[in-house]
């Protein structure tokens, strides 16, 4: 019996493994566990187990680029593998080549996975989407330009709003070139509305028309969904029919369930607005004529009013007044000049009856000195000089004697 070391056993074990034709290609259902991304290499490791058993298994860099979605423990998946062994712990193992979800296709869970991150990030906020223009001046346009979505589109405006301007960037709307066009487009608007360009959308369109999830799948891309949610010009997502909901749907401003809906929403229709410009005609002349009789009838009854239809009745009026307050003033003087004219006889008699001359007239006669009236023999000695006031005439005397009465 021959000694063999534990490579040369490993080797062995290996070739025989390989070369069994029933273990090249094999499918194995099982559930993904231990789960590592190894992001340096780029090769998935993990285990498949089922109820009673596990292997390790292994998928290189180059088969893993071309899923659709991302492991996780947990999930249920199908593997097309080869069953090897790795020489240097001598534990056997699958090598993937494919990986499926056992269930729930690839894409659908692809675009779950990127749904769900995108939202806790808040990409799909609604306090982060933009309000539409009311009256868009120019209106941006992404899609194929041969598909139905283009003319649908084109003919909804030119129907609706002619007056608005169309700027179409025809682009890829599926397969693996699709996605850099379209956030290139959403790039050269942006770059337009920054350089203040004349035909700078006011409103972007981005879709296409129906089509399976594999058709649609441009619009569940990563680098798409974050161009349309950074876009400071309004989006409006239209991806396939009514039932169809992307990823582009979820980021944009506002989701049109088809392309002939998002040509709706972008702009108003002329019918309506010219509709409503002629309500709103009627209601201002009614207003108008409102108004003016209002005003006609209260110039008419300001005209009615005797001042105007008069001119000279407020100076009438007051003169009239001034009239009757004169008479009063005359009244009134003439009686307060009456009063006193009775006051003035009636105090003149009482000083006409107490008056020196009166008494002066009787023969009575009035004795003064210098120094004022003499009322008594004690101010006069002899040999002064006094004025004697009589009736007729005065006289001047020299007292040569005084007699004083007991």
């Amino acid at each position: 019996m021959t000694v063999i070391t534990v490579s040369q056993l490993n080797r062995y074990v290996r070739s025989l493994l390989e070369s069994d034709a029933h273990l090249t290609q094999v499918l194995i259902s099982g559930e993904i566990s231990n789960f590592v991304n190894h992001y340096r290499s780029g090769h998935l490791y993990m285990s498949l187990k089922d109820e009673n058993a596990i292997v390790k298994a292994v998928m290189f860099r180059s088969q893993a680029m071309q899923l659709r979605f991302v492991p996780e423990n947990g999930m249920k998946v199908i593997a097309r593998a080869r069953v090897s062994l790795y020489e240097k712990d001598g534990a056997y193992q699958v090598y993937i080549d494919d990986l499926q979800p056992d269930g729930a296709g690839a894409l659908q869970i692809a675009y779950e996975q990127l749904k769900n991150r995108l939202a806790a990030e808040g990409l799909f906020e609604e306090s982060r989407k933009r309000r539409l223009p009311r009256y868009p001046r120019c209106i941006g346009v992404i899609t194929s330009s041969t598909g139905a979505a283009v003319r649908d589109i084109f003919n909804v405006l030119g129907r609706r709003y002619p007056l608005a301007k169309i700027v179409l960037i025809p682009v890829l709307v599926q397969g693996d070139g699709a996605p850099p066009q379209l956030v290139n487009a959403l790039q050269t608007f942006e770059t337009m509305r920054q350089s203040d360009a004349p035909d700078t959308p006011d409103v972007i369109i981005i879709g296409r028309g129906g089509g399976s999830l594999e058709e649609l799948w441009a619009f569940n891309d990563e680098r798409v969904a974050r161009a349309v949610a950074a876009s400071v010009i309004p989006v409006i997502s239209a991806v396939g029919h009514e039932t169809d909901f992307t990823i582009c749907d979820f980021a944009a401003d506002l989701r049109a369930p088809t392309p002939s809906a998002a040509a709706e929403l972008a702009v108003p229709d002329m019918r309506e607005l010219a509709g409503r410009i002629r309500f709103l005609q009627t209601a201002a002349y009614r207003s108008l004529i409102s108004a003016v009789s209002r005003r006609q009838t209260a110039l008419t009854a300001i005209t009615q009013k005797r001042c105007l239809q008069s001119p000279l009745y407020p100076v009438e009026e007051r003169q009239m007044r001034l009239d009757h307050t004169v008479k009063r003033f005359s009244a009134a003087a003439h009686l307060a000049v009456t009063r006193a004219d009775r006051r003035l006889a009636s105090a003149a008699g009482k000083l006409h009856v107490l008056s020196p001359l009166q008494v002066i007239s009787r023969g009575y006669a009035l004795v003064q000195k210098e120094d004022g009236i003499v009322r008594s023999v004690q101010d006069i000695a002899p040999e002064d000089t006094v004025s004697v006031r009589m009736a007729d005439g005065t006289l001047t005397c020299r007292v040569t004697e005084k007699e004083v009465l007991s």
